[in-house]
């Protein structure tokens, strides 16, 4: 509710004058920063999703993003007959550090200068610290992905409100965001 708030608030306050139409629009000296949902198949359950990035230009239309996400969460489990108290629980907080592609459609789909799409994929690890409750007489490994790298594809657009803000949608293979593009020196 506090991220809908601040954004509301930046919406008001933004100058909501049309971006120029610029031929060799630059994206880069972008931050970028959401709130999204995950899916993760092991969890069982969306959660939310703490996500920055910034953008570099690389080549025309193109741009790289080192990035950097964060989830959260607690499950309960029972052992044996869930009417028993033999309740336990299970924790695990990741830290997503990668790099993310992204190619910009606006010149191909001739895009009114205050929208941006675009196609993009992430590739990064996954930090985790997961731990159960003491007590627990399973086995303690059994969440534990084989492999720490991961890989995210992205679809998504951005609405410039001015030359300086702009709020975007991304789409992803792995945790979908929405929030606030913050363009510097442009």
């Amino acid at each position: 509710m506090t991220f809908l708030s601040i954004f509301l608030l930046l919406i008001i306050g933004a100058n909501v004058s049309a971006q120029e139409s610029n031929a060799t629009e630059k994206y880069g000296n972008t931050l970028n920063l959401g709130l999204g949902i995950g899916y993760y198949g092991y969890v069982g359950r969306s959660m939310p999703v703490l996500h920055a990035d910034f953008e570099f230009d690389v080549a025309k239309s193109f741009t790289l993003a080192p990035f950097l996400s964060f989830y959260s969460y607690r499950n309960d489990y029972y052992y044996g007959n869930p009417h028993d108290e033999n309740r336990y629980y299970y924790h695990e907080t990741v830290i997503l550090v990668g790099a993310k592609g992204t190619y910009y459609f606006d010149d191909l789909l001739n895009a009114n200068p205050n929208w941006d799409f675009y196609l993009a994929g992430s590739l990064g690890f996954a930090i985790s610290n997961s731990r159960w409750d003491d007590g627990y007489p399973g086995d303690k490994d059994y969440y534990h992905s084989a492999s720490p790298l991961f890989l995210d594809l992205h679809i998504g657009a951005e609405y410039h409100f001015n030359n300086k803000l702009g709020a975007f949608l991304d789409l992803s293979t792995g945790v979908s965001t929405i929030g606030l593009a913050i363009h510097l020196n442009k």
